[in-house]
C-alpha cells in the first residue's frame, strides 16, 4: 500500500514538471520563429548594399561577367579614383551639402517656431491652422510640382541655392513631430520662466528648445535624409549641370554617357556615407525622439 502511495505521488510531482518543460519548448518555438524571420528580413535589405559596395569594387569587365558573382576576383579602388573626374564628384557632394543642409537648418527653425505657437500659445483659430497644415500632408508634391516650378521661374531663382532650399522651407510633417513633442514639456517651466519676467522668445530658446534635442535631432535626420536622397525637385529646378545634386548628377551622368556601373555604384556609395555618419552620431538622440513624440 504505501509502494502504491510512493509511486503515485512521485507520477503526480513529475506531471507539472513535464508539463513545465513542455510550455518552456512552445514558448520558445515562436521566439525561435521570429529571430530566424528577423535575421532573413535584415539580410534581405543588407543585400542591395552589399552588392552596391562589391561592384564598386569590381574592375569594370568582371561588372558584365556572366554569370554575375557577388565578390569581385580582383579588388580595386580605381572606380572610386576616377568618380571625382569623369561625374565632377566634388561638385555635386558640395551641392548636395549646401541643399540638404539648408533644408534642414531652415526647417527646424521654422518648423519649431510654428510647433511652439501652436503647442504652447492661446489664439484664435489655433485648432483651425493646425488641422490645416496637417491637412498639406495629404496633397503630393507632384501636385504641386508645376506651379510651384513656375513661381521659382518667375522669381528667376532657377539654377541657384535659394530656388531650391526656399521651396522645401517648411512642411506640416515638422511641425506636427515638434507639437507633439512639445505638448508633452510640463508647462510648469513656462509659468516659472514668466513670474522671473521671461518673454516668449527666451521661453521657447532658453527652455524649450534644449529640452527637445531629441526631437529636433530626429526632425534633423528625417530633413537631411530626404533631401539628400531627393531626386526629382533638384532635377526640374536645374538645368545646370554646376547645380545639380548627387542623385540628379548621377541619374544625368548614366544617361547621357556609356554606363559605368563600377562608378555609379561607387558613387552610390560614397553618397551614403554622410547619411550613415550622421545617423550613427545621432542614433540614441533619433531613437528617443521617435518614442517621446508618440510615433511607431
Amino acid at each position: 500500500m504505501s509502494n502504491t502511495a510512493s509511486v503515485g505521488a512521485g507520477a503526480l510531482v513529475g506531471a507539472p514538471a513535464e508539463e513545465s518543460a513542455r510550455g518552456v519548448r512552445s514558448s520558445r518555438t515562436p521566439r525561435v520563429v521570429l529571430t530566424v524571420f528577423l535575421v532573413l528580413g535584415a539580410l534581405a535589405i543588407l543585400f542591395p548594399f552589399v552588392w552596391m559596395l562589391m561592384t564598386s569594387l569590381k574592375p569594370e569587365a568582371e561588372v558584365i561577367t556572366y554569370p554575375p558573382h557577388l565578390f569581385p576576383r580582383h579588388f580595386t579602388m580605381q572606380a572610386y579614383k576616377d568618380v571625382w573626374s569623369q561625374i565632377q564628384f566634388g561638385r555635386l557632394f558640395l551641392n548636395s551639402i549646401i541643399f540638404a543642409g539648408g533644408v534642414t537648418v531652415v526647417s527646424l527653425t521654422l518648423d519649431s517656431l510654428a510647433a511652439y505657437a501652436l503647442a504652447r500659445l492661446q489664439f484664435p483659430g489655433r485648432e483651425l491652422i493646425f488641422w490645416l497644415i496637417i491637412a498639406t500632408l495629404m496633397v503630393p508634391f507632384q501636385v504641386l510640382l508645376v506651379p510651384v516650378f513656375l513661381q521659382v521661374f518667375d522669381l528667376h531663382l532657377l539654377n541657384t541655392y535659394a530656388g531650391l532650399i526656399i521651396p522645401r522651407a517648411t512642411n506640416g510633417f515638422g511641425i506636427f513631430l515638434l507639437r507633439q513633442f512639445f505638448l508633452s514639456i510640463p508647462r510648469d517651466f513656462d509659468e516659472a520662466a514668466r513670474l522671473d519676467g521671461a518673454g516668449e522668445f527666451y521661453i521657447f530658446r532658453k527652455i524649450t528648445l534644449p529640452l527637445s534635442l531629441p526631437a529636433l535631432a530626429t526632425l534633423g535626420i528625417f530633413h537631411f535624409t530626404f533631401n539628400w536622397n531627393d531626386f526629382l525637385w533638384p532635377l526640374i529646378i536645374t538645368t545646370n549641370d554646376d547645380m545639380r545634386t548627387l542623385p540628379a548628377g548621377l541619374a544625368v551622368f548614366s544617361g547621357q554617357h556609356e554606363t559605368q556601373y563600377n562608378l555609379m555604384m561607387a558613387g552610390a556609395v560614397l553618397t551614403l556615407l554622410p547619411l550613415l555618419i550622421a545617423f550613427l552620431f545621432l542614433q540614441r538622440y533619433f531613437i528617443r525622439g521617435i518614442a517621446l513624440t508618440g510615433l511607431k
